[in-house]
């Protein structure tokens, strides 16, 4: 039986390159109750572990804070996200634990079966334990993203990859990495966003570089998230990179070409030219680590001076 239960020929056609809402039934699967949950914490290589923590407003994404998991057990980890306002990400867990590497490689098989001609690499499955009423600020990915919701109900907005919501100076930034993902936001912009509630056997995608946001309900939610990229994609992300070099190099002022004509691929020589030559070296933002989690309280941030 297949994944997602509601493929059809027009959602395939429109795979990648619109946002769209499908139905799937992973979370029937016995590997995210509670018990999968915690004994995947405890096989999560911890120093990889991101803990974060972060304000109510949706404006203050400066207070995405970064904590550290110490020695707390899975099911310590799992109470903790159930008490607390934390955000458990598991990045590259299929590259950590065989049963999430074969579920990439069952989800991705399906994907391209049923969308002709899709090709995918650099593939990321992460999972997702988060809080009660926690939330993920306004931000962008570089590569393409789809969202699966496991257990729990979220609120995802997604905007238009366009001025006011993202601009194409503000797009470079991110792909040159001078910059986060996470950026400033307007709730105005809510205006102009495709809302979707995501409930559990819910999936989202979204188009390449959407701005988006997520807010979870008043409970635990569970999630996986998939990034990936396709050559259409990673030409994009070469094209923004190479207008990136050319605004700061000659003080040009490129647009991004879709496609493979001529001037994309112009580009794309030139971003690999730029990133084997270093010019543009990149600030990675490292955030300090300024709480943990106490063992004795579930929930409670023990905060860091």
């Amino acid at each position: 039986m297949s994944i997602i239960h509601d493929w059809t020929p027009e959602k395939a056609k429109a795979f990648g390159r619109e946002n769209l809402v499908f139905k799937h039934g992973l979370h029937e699967r016995p590997m995210f109750d509670d018990e999968g949950l915690a004994r995947l914490l405890d096989r999560y290589p911890r120093e990889l572990l991101g803990v974060f923590t972060m304000g109510e407003d949706p404006k203050a994404w400066t207070t995405w804070r970064k904590g550290s998991a110490g020695n707390l057990s899975g099911d310590q980890l799992l109470e903790a996200a159930k008490a607390g306002r934390i955000w458990l990400n598991l990045r590259h867990t299929n590259d950590h634990v065989p049963e999430y590497a074969a579920l990439c490689d069952e989800i991705f098989a399906e994907k391209e079966a049923q969308v002709p001609g899709l090709k995918t690499f650099k593939r990321d499955l992460g999972m997702l334990i988060s809080s009660a009423n926690a939330q993920v600020f306004y931000h962008l990915d570089v590569p393409l993203v789809s969202l699966w919701q496991i257990r729990g109900v979220k609120k995802v907005w997604v905007y238009p990859v366009a001025d006011p919501y993202v601009g194409d100076l503000a797009l470079e930034k991110i792909v040159l990495r001078e910059t986060a993902e996470q950026f400033a936001f307007e709730p105005a912009w809510d205006a102009g966003a495709q809302a979707v509630e995501l409930t559990p056997g819910s999936m989202v995608t979204w188009k390449q570089n959407a701005p988006h946001r997520i807010e979870n309900g008043p409970m635990l939610n569970v999630s996986i998230s998939i990034e990936f990229m396709t050559p259409p994609a990673l030409m994009r992300a070469n094209v923004i990179y190479a207008n990136g070099v050319l605004r700061r190099r000659l003080g040009a002022n490129p647009k991004v070409q879709a496609g493979f004509g001529p001037t994309a691929l112009g580009k794309l020589a030139i971003a690999r030219g730029a990133k084997a030559l270093n010019l543009q070296t990149p600030h990675v933002r490292h955030l300090p680590v300024t709480f943990g989690l106490d063992a004795a309280r579930p929930g409670v941030l023990v905060e860091r001076a």
